[in-house]
């Protein structure tokens, strides 16, 4: 990495709705935070979820977020390195940000390497035990069937039906607003099987909605959550030797889990 430079990750802005800030409220807080990073930005990863709803038609772009988009064509321009993860509320994003704005787009967990540090990177839906009715959901919308299927509906019917349906998997249980512990949290059980396979420094996701940084099982690696901007509004930051969570605009912001080695038995 370049002296000074940092890597930056952020996930679920869910934009088009609304939480501690209304949707609009909330985009221009995140352009601010562009605005802020944009100087020591070596490159910036956005984990999934930036959209409550996302669906690309042919010819049609979702109405909104063009203060988002624009900042996003405004950035890539600049010649900073942009990449894009779906999540499980925009995975129907398909050629509009490589085409039009210049950005990768990943639909499954990648590793990347910086500062002698190796990441793996991806939204978290889907992942870890259980969940077998979500991840049967997840196999439908990817079918190219129900796609096509969708795009024949009309975009007033179509996406009010999808904003109805991303309301329900969105709805948080009270009692999971708190970290469950790594024999209930399942991207830390996924963590601790991944790392066999991958010997990665930091485990990152999105998706969990709560800013997590925890280590696993063997001592030296960490899973880290980057939260939401709903009610936290935090990210990460590598500097070239840390990673570390932090919070934008949020003095009330606060960590879930130890990066302290916990005690197994």
């Amino acid at each position: 990495m370049e002296a000074g430079k940092k890597i930056y990750f952020a996930s679920d802005f869910h934009l088009g709705i609304d939480a501690r800030l209304s949707s609009r409220e909330r985009e221009r807080s995140i352009l601010r935070w562009l605005d802020t990073i944009r100087e020591d930005a070596a490159e910036l990863f956005l984990v999934g979820d930036l959209f409550d709803f996302w669906f690309e038609y042919r010819h049609v772009v979702p109405r909104g977020y063009v203060r988002f988009l624009g900042k996003l064509a405004e950035l890539r321009d600049s010649g900073l390195p942009i990449h894009i993860f779906t999540g499980n509320h925009d995975m129907w994003m398909f050629d509009y940000f490589p085409s039009e704005l210049g950005i990768p787009v990943y639909r499954a967990p990648v590793v990347r390497a910086f500062g002698g540090k190796t990441f793996f990177i991806g939204h978290g839906d889907g992942l870890g035990p259980n969940d077998y009715g979500y991840k049967f959901i997840k196999r439908v919308f990817r079918n190219p069937l129900s796609q096509w299927a969708f795009a024949r509906l009309h975009p007033n019917f179509g996406a009010g039906l999808a904003q109805f349906f991303s309301g329900k998997s969105r709805a948080v249980n009270p009692s999971t607003r708190h970290f469950l512990g790594p024999d209930k949290e399942w991207l830390v059980a996924y963590c601790n099987r991944k790392q066999d396979a991958v010997a990665a420094d930091y485990f990152l996701f999105g998706h969990r909605h709560l800013p997590i940084d925890y280590t696993l099982k063997n001592g030296r690696s960490r899973y880290i959550n980057l939260g939401e901007w709903l009610h936290y509004q935090s990210y990460a930051v590598f500097d070239g030797e840390q990673l570390a969570l932090r919070f934008f605009e949020n003095p009330e912001g606060r960590i879930f889990g130890t990066h302290e080695p916990p005690v197994w038995e």
